[in-house]
């Protein structure tokens, strides 16, 4: 009888495929797996009036903003365009059956670390998870007391299901989640961080600006460089060389746009999409704005 000789670059693919499969299962059983109460840090005590200041930094209520007599709480119920199609937000109040009253603290670290609900669920990234996963853990502690200090709106919003399997999903937030939260950038100072920091993570403002690839991962390359506008026509502009371009003056010219728009005549800061983000930014101390300011100024 014949012996069948497999040919060697068969056998390399059938290798290389079962490792790549090996690397997507492992990767989705590390993302599907929630960390575990242990992780966070036992000795932070939540400080509410910085977990405030996150709520604004990240315009939370831009988004979950409730409806009618709740507008100005973030109970849900708004319509949300992207492009897979309209969503419905949901209830972040800490009404204990319709919004988040009866989550841990550990369940909100998930949510934001990882995308992934209480019940194991896969979040859709419509939740700008992938930019929150670079908060600290205290600083996300401090936003869930913050929350948890709100009015409790019973306002039911059905969870929205992913047009991708869990599976797929996972996979996908494998590969846009960071690997770990913010770092200092060597050589630059403290406010310059800070504006950094809250730029890329609380803010979020990447997940507007900056374009993504044919499978809607940010294009780091052109972080910041303006993008297709998600929900509606035109375009989100770039915030790089704000000063080259005769934006702004200095830094100190920027933070009075973050804080005043339009209202002192900064063009296109308190008019459409940038309408609400002004209104939140400008709650932020002058520290705060002025660190904003020196960041995207710094971009070139």
């Amino acid at each position: 009888m014949g012996v069948i000789r497999r040919h060697p670059v068969i056998t390399l693919l059938v290798a290389g495929l079962a490792i790549a499969g090996l690397a997507i299962f492992l990767a989705w059983r590390h993302l599907s797996t929630p960390l575990p109460a242990s992780a966070l840090p036992a000795a932070h005590r939540p400080d509410v009036a910085n977990g405030r200041l996150l709520y604004h930094a990240g315009g939370c209520i831009s988004c979950h903003r409730g409806r009618g007599p709740h507008a100005a709480l973030p109970a849900g119920g708004r319509r949300l365009k992207t492009p897979g199609g309209a969503i419905l937000v949901p209830n972040i109040t800490p009404d204990r059956e319709t919004g988040i009253g009866a989550w841990r603290p550990i369940d909100f670290v998930n949510a934001l670390k990882k995308g992934l609900g209480p019940d194991g669920t896969h979040y859709i990234p419509a939740f700008p998870y992938t930019s929150y996963a670079w908060m600290t853990l205290p600083d996300i502690l401090d936003l869930f007391a913050y929350l948890k200090t709100l009015k409790p709106v019973k306002n039911t919003t059905p969870l929205e299901r992913a047009p991708l399997t869990r599976f797929a999903l996972a996979f996908w937030q494998w590969l846009a989640l960071p690997r770990h939260a913010f770092r200092p950038i060597p050589g630059q100072s403290a406010s310059f961080n800070r504006g950094a920091y809250l730029v890329v993570g609380p803010g979020h403002c990447g997940e507007c600006h900056t374009p993504r690839n044919a499978i809607f991962l940010l294009d780091r390359d052109r972080w910041l460089a303006g993008a297709p506008h998600l929900s509606e026509k035109g375009k989100v502009p770039s915030l790089r060389n704000l000063k080259g371009r005769g934006r702004y003056k200095s830094v100190n010219d920027l933070a009075s746009a973050l804080k005043y728009g339009e209202a002192l005549g900064y063009e296109d800061l308190s008019s459409g999409g940038m309408g609400e983000v002004q209104s939140n930014l400008a709650r932020l101390p002058e520290a705060d704005l002025k660190a904003i300011a020196e960041y995207l100024l710094g971009l070139k």
